[in-house]
């Protein structure tokens, strides 16, 4: 996987992956132009679009009806270091499921890939890399 994030202007960004394209900014508060989610806000936006995707291939895998799907997550921003915590996630069904499904959708939703990257974290490495002097 490979996406690219380009500076802008002020602090806004845009980052592209395989001709798609989205935008980061801060709210006015915090030196932006709000034309765009911030990096946290994608962060929990890729952790909830990941779960949606597994649980509607639950619910379709079941002939289940998907329609009335969403997803809300949340999390608290702590510091020392800055950071998201107490992320939450709520998968809330347009239908009724029995507790058989309701497990199933837990436990298939626990397996996006967001999910398990962030249960067993990965390994993160930093490289600066400047121009050649001249």
């Amino acid at each position: 996987m490979d996406v690219r994030i380009t500076y802008q202007d002020g602090v806004r960004f845009q980052a592209e992956s395989r001709g798609h394209r989205i935008l980061s900014d801060q709210p006015l508060d915090n030196h932006g132009q709000d034309g765009g989610m911030t990096p946290p806000e994608w962060f929990l936006a890729s952790l909830g679009a990941c779960v949606g995707f597994y649980a509607v291939k639950y619910l379709e895998a079941r002939h289940l009806d998907p329609s009335g799907l969403n997803v809300v997550v949340t999390a608290d921003k702590v510091n020392n270091p800055t950071r998201l915590d107490n992320i939450r996630i709520q998968v809330k069904t347009g239908i009724l499921l029995d507790e058989h499904h309701q497990k199933g959708l837990e436990k298939a939703v626990d397996a996006c890939i967001i999910h398990n990257t962030l249960t067993y974290p990965p390994n993160l490495i930093t490289e600066i890399q400047v121009p050649a002097p001249v």
